[in-house]
């Protein structure tokens, strides 16, 4: 749950952030989706503002929680991705001093 919080808060503040810089620079009305039709109006996409900044938000969203999550990713201890030695004790190289425990972990 701690990681959850760590990706997820984090990042909305920055799609916040980046939804307010983006959105001052541009204007929905002069994107170049903005005469696409949205399949319940006769309005251009870009003429319902709320829509495309929603979406400009949950973009700026999960853009920043992938980052934030391989952040995450990046900083797990070596112990943690070489838990179990991938090969069995006799395959294992002589010097090893896990060679001869089955059950041996590789930490």
């Amino acid at each position: 749950m701690r990681r959850i919080i760590w990706i997820l808060w984090p990042s909305f503040i920055i799609g916040g952030l980046a939804e307010a810089v983006f959105f001052s620079l541009f204007d929905p009305l002069e994107l170049p989706f903005s005469d696409t039709f949205l399949p319940f109006s006769d309005k251009p996409l870009g003429e319902h503002r709320m829509i495309v900044y929603t979406a400009g938000f949950f973009i700026f969203w999960l853009f920043a929680a992938v980052s934030s999550a391989f952040t995450c990713f990046l900083q797990r201890p070596a112990s943690d991705l070489n838990r179990y030695c991938p090969l069995e004790p006799p395959e294992r190289p002589p010097g090893c001093p896990k060679r001869e425990d089955s059950d041996a972990r590789c930490d």
